[in-house]
């Protein structure tokens, strides 16, 4: 009985302790980076095909959801910080303006917009596939708030959300080999989200189609050569974008055999990971590997968690993100309009 009790405390209580990290005041530093840039229409990166003259427009006609915060995939997973960060603490003192920019920015006008942009000609491959897993974590996060304002926003967006799923569905099997760069086009991250979005909405169709592609994809793979990584622009690191994917398509002792031949080393505990240094962080390519860090971090930490074989890799998690934690908030644009995103993520995987 007392041991059984101590167990019941210890899961009781590990949630709290795992948000112990990210406490209100870096959670009131965290929202406060998108929450300046979410209506920032300029600088803005637009990204579109122009067919004629007539489509040169601004980013708040063309995307009058997501056109702020640089570019549209970073003013997605901006409103999805603050809606995460909202969820953990209802009380923080830019709750009301965070709520305002919700209901002003996810409307269901908007998001039509949104849609029809993505049937003109020539930008059906718009945001492929960074931005849509993005907006399918985005709806995940306000599905699961019970709060009317999210729940608002999720009918909302959920059109697009459901246009997206379908997009995936169409474009998978036409994908003939994998992206591996360690930049937006990266496939496996492309498909982890949207893997966890398929289970948690029950489309066993986008399911199935994420997990067929990566066994497809990836599960031939041998000897990964993390040695090549990062690359000077990389966000993403192939090799642990695969892994974390893999890990959640795979039974558990699958994804151990598979494991063992793509990189055997992760299982000692003498394996060595430095983080990635950026010599610039107002260079917008440059800046990425703070990214990287945190990227890496949630990597290493989920797969940590899935096994207590790989418990040596919780200090290698620990000293990414502690090697870019405070430089998110440097002050310059080029990293503080969406480096707090992957912070978040990184922090939630402890």
């Amino acid at each position: 009985m007392k041991y059984t009790v101590l167990i019941f405390i210890f899961f009781i209580i590990k949630p709290v302790f795992s948000q112990l990290k990210i406490s209100k005041e870096l959670a009131e530093k965290m929202i406060s980076l998108p929450l300046k840039c979410a209506q920032k229409e300029y600088p803005n990166k637009l990204g579109q095909v122009l067919n004629s003259e007539t489509d040169l427009r601004s980013p708040n006609e063309l995307h009058p959801a997501f056109y702020g915060c640089f570019d549209w995939h970073s003013s997605v997973h901006g409103h999805w910080l603050m809606v995460k960060l909202i969820k953990l603490f209802p009380d923080l003192k830019c709750a009301d303006s965070v709520r305002f920019i919700l209901k002003n920015n996810l409307t269901k006008e908007n998001i039509e917009t949104e849609i029809s942009f993505f049937n003109t000609i020539n930008n059906g491959s718009f945001e492929r596939m960074y931005g849509w897993t993005w907006i399918l974590k985005l709806q995940q996060e306000l599905d699961t708030w019970e709060d009317k304002t999210a729940q608002e926003c999720a009918n909302n967006l959920r059109p697009l959300s459901t246009f997206l799923c379908r997009k995936y569905l169409i474009f998978l099997p036409k994908l003939a080999y994998p992206i591996r760069s360690g930049e937006h086009s990266n496939t496996a991250f492309g498909l982890c989200f949207a893997y966890d979005y398929a289970v948690h909405s029950k489309n066993d169709s986008l399911c199935n189609s994420i997990k067929n592609r990566a066994i497809d994809f990836y599960f031939k793979d041998k000897k990964a050569q993390l040695n090549f990584e990062p690359s000077g622009y990389d966000f993403l690191s192939p090799t642990f974008e695969e892994i974390d994917l893999m890990r959640r398509v795979l039974e558990k002792n699958v994804f151990h055999k598979w494991l063992k031949g793509f990189l055997p080393e992760i299982y000692k505990k003498s394996f060595q990971l430095n983080p990635a240094k950026v010599m610039d962080r107002t260079d917008g390519k440059l800046v990425h590997l703070d990214g990287l860090n945190f990227s890496r971090t949630w990597c290493l930490n989920k797969l940590s968690k899935s096994d207590m074989r790989f418990s040596h890799l919780n200090s290698i998690a620990e000293s990414h993100l502690n090697f870019s934690l405070d430089q998110i908030f440097d002050g310059d644009y080029m990293g503080e309009h969406w480096l707090a995103s992957f912070a978040m993520e990184a922090l939630l995987s402890e």
